[in-house]
């Protein structure tokens, strides 16, 4: 037959239930903490690298647009420069030629050379031409220079071709316009071919067929420049 506990006995086994529960609750407890800090330290971790990928990918963005922005701040200053280098050169060519335009009429002064350029231009227009009958319009002042001229050429010119006949007359009724320089022109075609060899045409197509090459002379050869102009 079971005895009855005393109260000291009762007393003893509360004690030992009790510490038994308090050892339970705080092992229990020493595991949800340790939990609850490995899931804090993931979390961190991972709001850590959300937070450095952001700064990263901010700072690459920011680091981008400062690139950009320097390298079209180096484009415009470079095309700003280029414009400045192209404008003061052709101010120059422009310059020249201009002065080039003032000495022409100054050709004509030494009537020797200048008689041997109209014979050439003549000449020039009549191979050009080939035609037996043509007309030489020149300015008033050049018309005793340009009917010696006339002649030379015509004698030159049949020789050349072993010709008999050649017409080639001075048009005193159309003389070359005010303000022409010098030289002539060779018509033909019963008036409907006009080889201009003035001396103000042929600086206008030296303007333009020469003009690669006295760029190069005077600013040396663009590297850039695939094909000459």
């Amino acid at each position: 037959m079971a005895h009855a506990m005393s109260d000291d006995q009762v007393a003893g086994e509360l004690r030992k239930m009790t510490a038994f529960i308090r050892q339970e609750a705080l092992e229990k407890a020493k595991e949800i903490q340790i939990k609850a800090d490995e899931e804090f330290a993931i979390e961190k971790s991972k709001l850590v690298r959300q937070e450095t990928s952001s700064i990263d990918s901010e700072y690459e963005k920011k680091f981008k647009k400062a690139g950009m922005s320097q390298q079209i701040t180096r484009s415009t200053l470079a095309n700003k420069t280029r414009i400045k280098v192209l404008s003061a050169r052709q101010e120059l060519l422009d310059k020249l030629f201009e002065q080039a335009r003032g000495k022409l009429a100054e050709y004509s002064k030494d009537k020797g050379k200048y008689q041997e350029l109209c014979k050439n231009l003549i000449l020039e227009g009549l191979y050009a031409m080939n035609e037996s009958k043509v007309v030489v319009r020149a300015r008033k002042e050049d018309y005793d220079v340009v009917k010696k001229a006339i002649e030379s050429a015509k004698d030159e010119y049949k020789k050349s071709l072993d010709l008999k006949e050649l017409k080639v007359d001075l048009d005193e009724k159309n003389p070359q316009p005010d303000g022409c320089s010098g030289g002539v022109s060779v018509v033909g075609g019963a008036g409907r071919i006009d080889i201009n060899n003035t001396l103000d045409e042929r600086l206008k197509l030296l303007e333009t067929d020469a003009l690669p090459m006295v760029r190069t002379s005077l600013f040396g050869k663009n590297v850039n420049r695939k094909f000459s102009d």
